[in-house]
């Protein structure tokens, strides 16, 4: 006997279906892409920003009544947000070989107490930091004389369940505070130092003015990361801090064997030389010298030539 016409249209079906669970290509998951969908966002993010600023500025200029002052003003405006716009582009660039070097993945450094036994025990020989002791830098800016204080305090900071040293970093600029900072770092049982967070205010005539580049670990999705590692290998690129929008400092061990000569000493051949740069801040290009069993000697801004030198480092206190 012959099947019904309904009948055999659903053992075809069926057949169907069994055919394609079996020899069909199996579903692959998409690949997570945050680094990439991150840069978008943020393109798309600074963008509305220039746009936003370009309306503001427009909008003061309409209150004038010169037509002169305000033809200026426009100018101006449109000026400040060719630059702005520019400078999107040249974050977007930077974002993209960030994710080229490290990966798409989210970052989420493994950053748990279990690996943290003794925190507060900061003697990684290319960055110690004991208590009491405190590293003084001078060098002269476009702004000034600056002469900077990066003081080891015996506070401590309970920060995404780890405890961290709290280090009291104040700059001035011929003789007036002009920032003033509160970091924090800890160790962990590998060697690693990592930079637990910031708080950060620009001074001016006595008073703060910005906290931008404020962030602490675990808070509004801000990351710790590495400010120094246990073994520095040349061709190392990591992250130093994360906060989208805030926070977003890299590192590259460059060298090993670089020398530098600064008002404390002279090092021929034994210094560690990394090269930082943050996405937020395109052009803005730092080379760090360390060295083992005093820290940091030397701070080169690439662009200008700007020289932050140790003078001294006082103990005691």
């Amino acid at each position: 006997m012959f099947a019904s016409r309904s009948i055999t249209l659903a053992l075809a079906a069926l057949a169907s279906a069994f055919f394609d669970c079996t020899f069909a290509e199996p579903v692959r998951a998409k690949s997570v892409k945050a680094c990439s969908t991150i840069s978008k966002q943020e393109l798309a993010s600074c963008k509305a920003t220039t746009a936003s600023d370009k309306a503001l500025a427009l909008a003061k200029c309409a209150n004038m009544s010169d037509p002169a002052a305000i033809k200026t003003c426009k100018d101006q405006a449109s000026s400040d947000a060719a630059d702005e716009a520019s400078n999107c582009k040249d974050e977007r660039h930077l974002r993209t070989t960030v994710c080229d070097r490290l990966g798409e993945a989210p970052y989420t450094p493994a950053f748990v107490p279990a690996s943290f036994t003794h925190s507060t025990t900061i003697d990684n020989p290319l960055f110690p930091l004991v208590p009491g002791t405190t590293f003084v830098y001078e060098g002269q800016t476009a702004d000034g004389f600056e002469h900077d204080e990066f003081a080891v305090t015996h506070d401590t900071k309970l920060i995404d369940g780890i405890t961290c040293v709290e280090v009291h970093d104040t700059a001035k600029l011929d003789g007036v505070l002009s920032e003033d900072t509160r970091d924090w770092f800890a160790q962990d049982d590998t060697g690693n130092v990592w930079y637990c967070g910031e708080n950060t205010a620009t001074v001016l005539d006595g008073l703060p003015q910005s906290l931008d580049g404020s962030w602490t670990a675990g808070v509004d999705g801000a990351q710790p990361g590495i400010i120094m590692e246990a073994s520095p290998a040349v061709g190392d690129f990591y992250r130093q801090e994360f906060l989208v929008g805030e926070a977003e400092d890299m590192a590259e061990v460059q060298s090993l064997t670089d020398s530098a000569m600064v008002p404390f000493g002279t090092f021929n051949d034994d210094c560690l030389k990394t090269e930082e740069t943050s996405t937020l801040a395109p052009g803005d290009v730092e080379h760090k010298y360390y060295v083992a069993n005093v820290g940091n000697v030397l701070t080169v801004d690439v662009a200008t030539g700007e020289r932050s030198e140790l003078i001294a480092i006082t103990t005691g206190n």
